[in-house]
């Protein structure tokens, strides 16, 4: 059994612009460079600095994303009753965070 969806037609969809598009790569890159492609091009060196932004990056993903310890405290004070929930420091964290989210998009 099918089921016809009316007010289109056979109407053929427009896909795209028409219009082709490069790389990124090959965006600035002229005729005559692209031309001398089969020339020697220099090393690319990587710098200290981003070096450590690279090893800090990994560093970072393979941290937990949960801490499973803090987790299990928590939860364990709750079973027992002695989580203490202090509003006064809850509206300070949230205003305090409020105040660095607009330090930011500025």
């Amino acid at each position: 059994m099918t089921n016809k969806i009316g007010g289109y037609g056979n109407r053929p969809v427009q896909t795209g612009t028409g219009k082709s598009v490069s790389r990124e790569r090959d965006a600035g890159t002229s005729a005559s460079q692209s031309a001398e492609g089969s020339k020697a091009t220099k090393p690319v060196q990587i710098t200290e600095q981003a070096r450590q932004l690279a090893a800090l990056e990994r560093a970072v993903s393979d941290a937990p994303v949960v801490n499973e310890a803090r987790v299990a405290a928590v939860r364990l004070a709750v079973e027992e009753g002695r989580y203490e929930v202090v509003p006064e420091r809850i509206a300070d964290k949230l205003l305090r965070m409020e105040q660095e989210l607009r330090l930011t998009e500025k």
